[in-house]
């Protein structure tokens, strides 16, 4: 493993103690983000079934963060995995979704168990980036060239607004420079260790389950 992903995923587990939400993304995220793969909008009452906590409580964590999409009925229609499109597809069993960012597409299905076809245009070029992601491997990326823009803000406290709009997919490392000399403090990582450091990064809500209601930072 890269020194280099290592240090990314302390610096951004380090960061995302700030982030929005603070401990309850420690049980809600993960079983949301799961129910949103079937193409429905989530209630409260569901969220709470799948975490076992209190509807209010539900409510108010719901009400509490900011990048939290919702629908007229209250209902999550985006968290992370959205059904408001975005230029992130990512299509599981069939169902069109979409991701906040290229670093989600990578680490969702890993964390849902699943296989995704996600296209994405590149973000200096519109060039359409395509791939196959399984939990565990990625299978094709066209093109090969292709990288992602990460950032480490110091604030997460909006996770979207700080840290998904700017991690994009390039079709290579040059369409990224322009991306690069505007964000000195960023970098550009190839698919393949992108996926690395989501894998990473994901595997800290693998290491309890949904059911009772607690798993750990990401």
């Amino acid at each position: 493993m890269k020194k280099e992903i290592q240090e990314l995923v302390t610096l951004l587990d380090q960061r995302s103690k700030k982030r929005e939400g603070g401990s309850s993304m420690q049980w809600i995220f993960r079983p949301t983000l799961q129910m949103l793969t079937e193409g429905e909008p989530v209630t409260i009452e569901d969220i709470a079934t799948a975490t076992g906590k209190p509807v209010e409580e539900v409510g108010k964590v719901v009400q509490s963060l900011p990048s939290v999409e919702l629908d007229e009925q209250g209902r999550v229609v985006g968290y992370g995995l959205t059904m408001v499109p975005t230029p992130h597809h990512f299509k599981v069993d069939g169902k069109q979704l979409y991701a906040w960012c290229a670093l989600d597409t990578l680490m969702f299905p890993g964390l849902i168990g699943r296989s995704a076809h996600i296209e994405s245009p590149c973000h200096s070029t519109g060039k359409p980036v395509r791939l196959t992601v399984e939990p565990e491997r990625i299978v094709k990326v066209e093109p090969s060239t292709a990288v992602v823009s990460i950032v480490t803000p110091d604030d997460m406290s909006a996770v979207r607004s700080a840290f998904c709009n700017e991690v994009h997919f390039f079709s290579s490392p040059s369409a990224a420079q322009d991306w690069l000399n505007q964000h000195p403090g960023g970098k550009v990582l190839s698919v393949e260790d992108a996926f690395k450091l989501g894998n990473l990064m994901g595997k800290n809500y693998e290491k309890t389950g949904p059911s009772n209601g607690s798993c750990c930072d990401i």
